[in-house]
């Protein structure tokens, strides 16, 4: 155990579980909420958000995704199956029993987003309020895509190809890909600093990083799919918080409440006047409606 060097007063550790080992930074004492970054960070995103919600009383876990940051990543197959957010989703639920909490809170980012949107289907006991952070349902998105949509968010169909083509042409200039990609993302200027990129950098230049990368979005053309349509009938009982940014592709291109529902029972959304890396753009925002949705 260390502590944080991005999220203030959290202690950074790895646990041991049945599948596999899970770098997570924790702290705080109260209700449990877990917090799931997204592509191409880690729990690093949640630096601005994360003590400001110990702050407030709750107990706050936020974990790098199987395959990302300084989780394992493990070996994949043909299927995808190992990151399907089947399986990433059930990562989280064991490490939160590991840490001793049953049921809990999921606000989740991007590729965070999905995982706990699955979550939220197959362990409806244990999720008791979901926020999804500028994401419409990915079976929505897919079957909704157009030459906008395909434009805009490129990496959804260059990373699914296969052979390892796009490990191997992100891997001759990893800091080139990123840093654009996020400039991509981001509409505020300097919301991500430096050291944050330094880290998302470390982290993208190990090759077991941009395979499990490249694994996790061709799961989500696949295998994802597959789960998602023989779940077209099932619906989200937890009460859903969808959060947009409104200069963002997915503020733009879809009625973001409308899509989500579809899927769950209990809807609220807002938009936010930022672009998709919400956490890093409009913390103090999204920390009161984080704080008014658990609270409600």
């Amino acid at each position: 155990m260390v502590a944080s060097a991005f999220l203030e007063g959290f202690d950074v550790q790895r646990v041991k579980l049945p599948d596999l080992t899970i770098n997570y930074a924790s702290a705080g004492m109260g209700p449990p909420i877990l917090l799931l970054h997204g592509h191409p960070q880690t729990h690093v995103v949640w630096r601005k958000i994360a003590p400001r919600l110990v702050e407030a009383g709750y107990t706050v876990i936020a974990p790098d995704l199987r395959g990302y940051g300084d989780s394992d990543k493990p070996e994949s197959d043909p299927s995808h199956l190992p990151y399907s957010k089947r399986v990433m989703a059930a990562d989280q639920i064991a490490l939160m029993e590991h840490l001793g909490h049953k049921a809990f809170s999921v606000v989740g980012h991007d590729r965070g987003g999905r995982v706990a949107h699955r979550m939220a289907l197959d362990f409806p006991d244990a999720v008791e309020r979901l926020a999804v952070l500028d994401i419409a349902p990915t079976l929505t998105m897919y079957a909704q895509t157009n030459q906008e949509f395909a434009t805009r968010y490129f990496w959804w169909f260059f990373l699914i190809q296969p052979n390892g083509l796009p490990e191997k042409m992100i891997a001759s200039h990893p800091e080139y890909f990123l840093r654009r990609h996020i400039a991509g993302q981001v509409k505020i200027e300097g919301s991500v600093d430096e050291a944050a990129i330094a880290e998302y950098l470390r982290s993208y230049r190990d090759p077991a990083t941009l395979h499990a990368i490249c694994e996790d979005y061709r799961a989500a053309a696949s295998i994802d799919l597959e789960h998602d349509r023989a779940d077209q009938d099932s619906r989200i009982t937890a009460p859903l918080l969808a959060i947009w940014g409104e200069r963002g592709v997915v503020g733009e291109l879809y009625d973001v409440k409308a899509t989500w529902q579809e899927k769950a029972s209990d809807v609220s959304g807002i938009a936010l006047p930022c672009g998709h890396a919400i956490p890093e753009e409009a913390p103090q925002e999204l920390t009161a409606h984080i704080l008014g949705f658990l609270t409600r």
